[in-house]
């Protein structure tokens, strides 16, 4: 077991682990620590915790120092470089008449590297605009491209349930959404409806996925022919958080729909759909 201290370089961005050494460090405090961009001033968000050896592939690295005053106002004072060098570039960019847009500027801690990231369509060349923002600048530049959902992490907005962005607010790091998980919890597949800030599938459809999937596997499917207490008949709807199902009853002279608890109700077949027509076949 390795006691390690959980590090923050942005407010919602990943949580990396260092050992705090000798040193009382606790949770909300700043801490100079090495990482491979050098030296770096992170917010502490996990107090010391004991973590299993092999969950790090590489070895921890040790806190340098407990954040002093001047560090304090150096990373102030970068914040306030950061807002004049994004103006800088934003005239620049539109100098070279370059497809890209700026997202966010970051200075090093120690300064000796200005990160710019931007988001374009395609490919852009901007040799022309590292050489002249080296020129003003008098140090190493680097430009790095970024997705949409990036962009909406760094940026922040209002999400369609009214609240903040989820991937600006706590997510450490972004997970695989897929439509599938949108049809199995019966949500609309208007891409309007299920879209983020970012255009992409909303991130929260994963929150919940677990639990549908864990439901799915005692509910039967639309469609499906069960038997119920009141006799057999076709599934037209399912409840799962309710934990319910309409059953279809056709008899000789009306229809009806009947709801029944999901554990009342056990499946016999399944009804397919009409397949489509043998063209082949067709044509002889």
């Amino acid at each position: 077991m390795l006691n390690v201290i959980g590090v923050r370089f942005k407010s919602a961005g990943k949580t990396y682990y260092f050992d705090p050494r000798d040193m009382d460090i606790s949770c909300g405090d700043h801490v100079i620590v090495e990482t491979s961009r050098g030296m770096e001033y992170g917010d502490v968000v996990m107090g010391r915790k004991p973590l299993e050896a092999q969950k790090f592939q590489k070895p921890i690295k040790g806190v340098i120092r407990i954040a002093t005053e001047e560090d304090e106002r150096r990373y102030r004072r970068n914040k306030e470089l950061e807002k004049e060098a994004y103006k800088i570039c934003l005239e620049k960019i539109q100098k070279h008449k370059l497809e890209m847009k700026l997202v966010e500027v970051e200075y090093t801690f120690d300064g000796n590297k200005i990160l710019f990231y931007f988001t374009a369509d395609g490919r852009v060349d901007f040799r022309e605009l590292v050489k002249d923002l080296a020129t003003v600048f008098k140090t190493r530049i680097e430009l790095r491209q970024i997705g949409v959902r990036d962009e909406a992490k760094t940026l922040g907005s209002i999400g369609v349930c009214g609240r903040g962005l989820c991937c600006n607010r706590f997510l450490d790091d972004f997970v695989p959404v897929s439509i599938k998980m949108a049809k199995e919890q019966g949500l609309s597949l208007n891409p309007s409806k299920i879209s983020g800030a970012c255009g992409r599938l909303m991130c929260c459809l994963k929150f919940e996925q677990d639990t549908y999937e864990e439901l799915l596997k005692n509910a039967p499917r639309q469609g499906t022919v069960v038997k119920t207490p009141d006799g057999s008949g076709s599934v037209e709807y399912v409840s799962l958080l309710k934990g319910y199902v309409r059953v279809r009853f056709d008899d000789e002279n009306e229809t009806t729909l009947r709801d029944f608890k999901i554990s009342d109700v056990k499946p016999v077949k399944r009804v397919d759909a009409p397949k489509k027509p043998n063209r082949k076949t067709d044509n002889k």
